[in-house]
């Protein structure tokens, strides 16, 4: 018998965020807002969750800030 498990990091696309300048390549965009949370699968299944957080990410460099 075998278990088919996993973890990993789930990213939820919230929609637009703010227009901000990014401290790490200097442009000023429209910063996109994600839920991020880490998750363990068993089968494909999300069994549990954890480590749930909001970030806005820089639409050019991917730079992420904690909202």
């Amino acid at each position: 018998m075998f278990f088919l498990f996993g973890l990993g990091t789930r990213q939820q696309d919230l929609g637009p965020g703010d227009v901000r300048t990014c401290p790490r390549c200097g442009n000023t965009t429209r910063w996109a807002r994600v839920r991020q949370s880490r998750q363990l699968t068993v089968f494909f299944v999300p069994v549990a969750r954890w480590g749930r957080r909001r970030l806005e990410v820089c639409g050019i460099c991917g730079t992420a800030v904690e909202v």
